[in-house]
């Protein structure tokens, strides 16, 4: 099984069925906000029609019954994993995975993830601008509690908080995590990054990977470059 899930940022169907047609096996895929907005929903049954597996990266972030009736929704689309804020709270969260099941009806129930904080957030923004006190760390680790509390089988997180979430949930806790760049890319608009080969030492289930292999000239070589160094 593939631990690199590749970031479809893309903004139209074209663009991502050009791309997938680089692959001659199976994939794990994100399908975020830009390309769901962009083509709507149905972009989901074009990949899993291609044969891929589906992160569909949403991030659910309401009153419980509302995020309750998005899950039952999104559960009917055949996804692997998806997603939900874990700032929402415990009570929002047992409320997607209660909606997962109800909309899954006896199928395959999708795994359901909280992003605890975005990899975009510094300790500065994260203290000055959203009102959490101490290091993001703490942030990081007290939100993947509540998480495994409400029944969730992981969370989005960055690498350098993976090994204490592992540690404080258990080795069988998910931890997906973004911010992955190759040692020679630009970390753009990320604060909190790390090379697969880090990722894999921190004991990471599955890296997020977008720019580094979908702006490469090689995708394919890229793809198989960091599959190499995770195993």
């Amino acid at each position: 099984m593939s631990k690199t899930i590749v970031a479809l940022d893309f903004s139209s169907k074209e663009e991502v069925v050009n791309f997938l047609n680089k692959f001659d096996q199976p994939i794990y895929v994100k399908i975020g906000m830009e390309l769901t907005y962009a083509c709507g929903l149905d972009i989901v049954k074009t990949v899993k029609d291609m044969g891929h597996n589906i992160f569909l990266d949403l991030k659910l972030h309401d009153i419980p019954n509302t995020v309750k009736g998005g899950m039952k929704n999104l559960a009917k689309l055949g996804v692997n994993i998806t997603n939900c804020h874990a700032a929402g709270g415990v009570a929002m969260m047992k409320a997607a995975k209660e909606g997962l099941v109800a909309g899954a009806q006896g199928e395959d129930i999708p795994m359901c993830i909280a992003v605890t904080q975005l990899t975009s957030t510094s300790k500065e923004a994260m203290n000055d601008e959203l009102g959490i006190p101490g290091e993001v760390i703490d942030s990081v680790v007290k939100y993947a509690l509540n998480a495994k509390a409400a029944g969730l089988d992981g969370v989005v997180c960055s690498v350098h908080e993976a090994a204490a979430i592992k540690e404080a949930c258990g080795k069988d806790f998910l931890t997906v995590t973004p911010g992955i760049r190759l040692a020679t890319d630009s970390v753009d608009d990320q604060k909190r990054v790390a090379t697969p080969a880090y990722a894999k030492e921190q004991g990471c289930d599955y890296i997020v990977v977008g720019r580094s292999i979908t702006k490469s000239e090689d995708p394919v070589a890229t793809y198989n470059f960091i599959e190499d160094m995770m195993k």
